[in-house]
């Protein structure tokens, strides 16, 4: 049995499902882009357009980041609403006028009506429209909700989710870091401790060199 490539399988796939809304809900006409995974602002993603290029200058290509943060706890189909969302910021920035940075205009409003979402700076029915920051609610039987049950349909599936819980991360740095390798830079003596502490080698007496990256427990 091949072993699993998590990276390959991720973006394969949401490359698929790129694709996909591509042609069914804006009929082709938007070029790839490159798809990364952010966690910035506890937002569940972001656009920006021609963010990156090959070094020659011969390719400027667009980002659209997802939090991968958020896929565990949301649906599958939210989780691609929020793919959709962005699509709609990269087709205003090539085929539409878009506004400054981060704010949601009228267009790119009728944009994702069109598609299927229905903006909301709440996420929930009643919200504003348009906004600097303005997220989104699916439309029961909108293009969006058919086109993704369709995807759906065919065994499209967030691949990966995180399993540590919110706060894990911070809780875990934390306790690497209250195990700090220090060296006897004569003898090779190892000893471990919190960071920033004083050890000397009873042996040579010599100070102990803390090294960066050699703790127990650091990932």
């Amino acid at each position: 049995m091949p072993t699993p490539n998590p990276t390959k399988r991720t973006y394969d796939d949401l490359t698929t499902a790129y694709d996909f809304f591509n042609e069914r809900l804006f009929d082709g006409t938007l070029p790839r882009c490159l798809i990364t995974m952010q966690r910035k602002n506890k937002s569940y993603g972001y656009f920006a357009g021609g963010r990156f290029g090959t070094l020659d200058g011969e390719e400027i290509t667009d980002e659209i980041a997802l939090n991968p943060s958020h896929f565990k706890k949301r649906t599958t189909e939210q989780n691609l609403s929020t793919l959709v969302h962005e699509m709609v910021h990269l087709w205003q920035h090539h085929h539409g006028k878009p506004s400054r940075t981060g704010y949601h205009n009228k267009e790119w409003a009728a944009k994702m009506q069109a598609v299927g979402l229905i903006p909301s700076d709440t996420g929930a029915p009643g919200g504003r429209e348009t906004g600097q920051h303005v997220s989104h609610y699916i439309g029961a039987g909108g293009a969006f909700d058919r086109t993704c049950a369709e995807l759906l349909a065919l065994g499209f599936a967030v691949p990966y989710v995180e399993l540590w819980a919110e706060g894990e991360e911070k809780t875990r740095k934390k306790k690497a870091a209250s195990k700090t390798k220090y060296t006897c830079p004569d003898c090779g003596l190892n000893a471990w401790a919190k960071p920033d502490v004083l050890l000397r080698c009873g042996e040579c007496e010599l100070e102990l060199l803390a090294e960066d990256g050699e703790g127990e427990g650091k990932d």
